[in-house]
């Protein structure tokens, strides 16, 4: 076995028999994967995947920024081509770095895929690269390794893509003319016709305007052509939105003032001080159009984008050179609140990458505003450490109730039932301590286990 039985449960006794109960109970509930960023085409055409290195390395930049950050070069491991034209090297300098993610969340993820998908019990390593290589690549042949068939083997009850305004959603459109019966439903991520910075953003907003039959020369027209893209989203089963702000910053301006700014920002002629205003200001009409909607909103601020600028020149945006930066919630959020923070029919999660805000900031926020939750640790804090931490710091103010359980927030198809058993064991552990520690009778904890694995996550997301 590449992992232990009782991985991430407590060392104590009493602790680690509750944990064990309480991850008997809830381990095989289906999977709701509410945010993430798998490819709808996969299960569109449902075509195998062509190789181990295609499948583990290329798509998942928790792999290859670990191995750019000891010198390995992205050329070598074909990062950002279309194709894979040497898996088999790509794999072996891989295989041959495994060595680096000891003690990280990302060798869990990898190694439950490795012993649960294909069976392997011998360690990754240069020495047995070919051997994983040669198993994986002729599972990937069998029918039971098709998208569809690995859908269904990992009991994914909903699966959420994650989509530009512009994009036509064909793949979502042809699964649901397919008659396949599986629920995978597109997010509305705004970011490109809503944040000034993306290059070509006035071509970008006057094709959102062309799709939707709008004029989004003016404010009005913008605005109008947003909500048409939503609801297109709807019709495709979209509950939620995603908002990818460098911070949580909102504005509330007069309707005046703002189709003056977005002449401004639509002209190219904003500073940076107007193009974090006009950011600021659409997440308050975001706010607006999901009260109208109905739309979940999910807020992700907090990350330096594309950091490297070697990097970003060469293979392009969100290439594993994202850095987490201090973010504010309090005084940033609190012009959307004060016009929306008391609206039931609004929800909000807000995930963070400043980890000094979840006691500070946002556990007290989300413990009184009826609009607010708290997403699971996001990104770099996807690890057992940084869910025990969330837990500790969120549940004394904010308690189990305002959180949503967990998403695995992930292009990696493969590692998301490894994700989701990470997140069931430490929260079974969280709650084997409580139990032990009498803070938490055993009914209570079996009852919370069943709601942070399943209920949390439909009801936030009105799933």
């Amino acid at each position: 076995m590449l992992l232990h039985n009782d991985r991430l449960f407590p060392s104590e006794p009493s602790a680690l028999k509750v944990a064990r109960s309480l991850y008997a109970h809830i381990r095989n509930l289906p999977i709701v994967s509410p945010h993430g960023h798998t490819q709808a085409a996969w299960f569109a055409t449902n075509e195998p995947f062509p190789d181990p290195a295609t499948l583990f390395v290329q798509p998942d930049h928790y792999v290859f920024r670990m191995l750019y950050s000891q010198g390995v070069s992205m050329d070598d491991l074909e990062i950002g081509q279309p194709v894979v034209k040497d898996p088999r090297r790509v794999w072996r300098i891989f295989a041959s770095h495994y060595y680096l993610f000891r003690g990280t969340p990302t060798r869990i993820w990898l190694d439950y895929a490795f012993q649960e998908l294909f069976g392997m019990k011998e360690r990754l390593s240069e020495k047995t690269a070919d051997l994983y290589f040669d198993t994986i690549a002729e599972k990937l042949k069998a029918p039971e390794f098709l998208p569809r068939a690995l859908y269904e083997k990992f009991n994914i009850e909903l699966l959420s893509t994650t989509e530009s305004p512009l994009d036509p959603l064909k793949a979502h459109q042809a699964i649901r003319d397919s008659g396949w019966k599986a629920r995978i439903v597109p997010a509305f991520r705004p970011d490109a016709v809503v944040d000034p910075s993306f290059t070509g953003f006035a071509g970008l907003v006057a094709q959102l305007g062309a799709q939707n039959g709008e004029d989004t020369s003016t404010w009005k027209g913008y605005l109008n052509a947003l909500m048409k893209a939503r609801a297109r989203f709807k019709t495709l089963g979209c509950t939620s939105t995603d908002h990818g702000h460098p911070t949580a910053q909102t504005a509330d301006l007069s309707q005046t003032d703002a189709a003056a700014l977005f002449g401004k920002v639509i002209a190219s002629k904003a500073d940076a001080a107007e193009q974090e205003l006009f950011r600021a200001q659409m997440l308050t009409e975001m706010a607006r159009m999901s009260v109208e909607d109905g739309l979940v909103m999910q807020i992700h601020p907090g990350s330096v984008r594309n950091h490297n600028k070697f990097v970003f020149e060469r293979y392009g945006r969100d290439m594993g050179a994202d850095i987490p930066g201090p973010t504010g919630f309090v005084h940033a959020l609190r012009p959307l609140l004060d016009r929306f923070g008391n609206d039931k029919n609004l929800t909000i999660i807000l995930f963070m990458l400043d980890e000094s805000t979840i006691s500070r900031e946002l556990a007290p926020l989300a413990g009184h505003y009826p609009c607010l939750r708290l997403g699971p640790p996001w990104w770099f804090h996807d690890s057992p450490e940084g869910m025990m931490r969330f837990r500790e710091q969120a549940t004394e103010t904010a308690g189990f109730y305002n959180t949503v359980g967990f998403n695995d927030d992930t292009r990696a198809f493969l590692s998301i039932p490894a994700r989701h058993d990470v997140a069931r064991r430490v929260d079974c552990a969280f709650l084997g301590r409580l139990v032990a520690e009498h803070r938490l009778d055993e009914d209570e904890a079996f009852e919370l286990a069943h709601q942070l694995t399943y209920d949390l996550v439909k009801k936030a997301y009105r799933l």
